[in-house]
């Protein structure tokens, strides 16, 4: 999309305005096949002008991965209403969107691109993961998770990555889907981590107990019993 700007913009609204620009061109191709000739095109100015507000195209790629990041990391914001699997479902609904969205840019940034491996680009990678891990613990009651806890949580945040990403190459199983597999396989690594430790399985327990029989981890339940059978 070209922005054809004339009117004069102040500092800030033109930072934004070229983040906003590149962020969308990112978000349609890997960051290392857009130019700043591109970004100024579509924000409607002249090259010169472009590093007149960012020194390069790795300063406004951080810039656009920052604005990404923290609406990533805004999708797992969801209110603490109804069982804990509707709840996950919506978080996962709201991630592939994001993913959906953004898909170039995304694998771009977990997999590399111009400013993998930067102390900035990891730090905003770390930032959204951790806003998550707080977020699923919070929906969990837990302020001070024990080490089993921690590591389902944190295993499931890694497997939703991997997960977009390959699903990203061809898209081969439908999003709907996906979703309620994701939101299951928290409560597998939860089932299995609870098989040997009693405290995880408390903690289980109170999820499930709340849990409706149309509900994904009771859906999961049904289908291991009928396999079982």
């Amino acid at each position: 999309m070209t922005i054809g700007v004339r009117r004069r913009m102040g500092v800030e609204e033109r930072r934004q305005q070229l983040i906003g620009v590149a962020l969308e061109l990112f978000s349609r191709r890997s960051p290392d096949e857009v130019s700043i000739d591109e970004i100024a095109s579509a924000a409607g100015i002249s090259r010169p002008l472009v590093y007149h507000y960012f020194p390069g195209k790795l300063s406004l790629y951080e810039a656009a991965l920052q604005r990404a990041s923290d609406d990533l990391a805004a999708r797992f914001v969801e209110p603490h209403e109804g069982p804990l699997g509707a709840r996950l479902l919506r978080v996962m609904h709201r991630y592939f969107d994001f993913v959906d969205e953004h898909g170039p840019g995304f694998s771009a940034l977990m997999r590399g691109g111009p400013a993998v491996g930067s102390s900035t680009t990891n730090a905003l990678v770390d930032s959204v993961r951790q806003a998550a891990y707080v977020q699923i613990l919070s929906h969990l009651g837990v302020t001070d998770p024990p080490a089993r806890l921690e590591l389902v949580v944190r295993s499931w945040i890694s497997l939703a990555e991997s997960t977009a990403l390959i699903w990203l190459d061809g898209r081969r199983i439908p999003r709907e889907e996906l979703e309620p597999q994701l939101v299951n396989d928290f409560a597998a690594l939860a089932a299995v981590s609870a098989a040997y430790d009693e405290e995880m399985a408390g903690l289980l327990r109170d999820i499930v107990k709340d849990e409706p029989a149309d509900g994904p981890f009771a859906h999961l339940a049904g289908r291991l019993i009928a396999l079982a059978g």
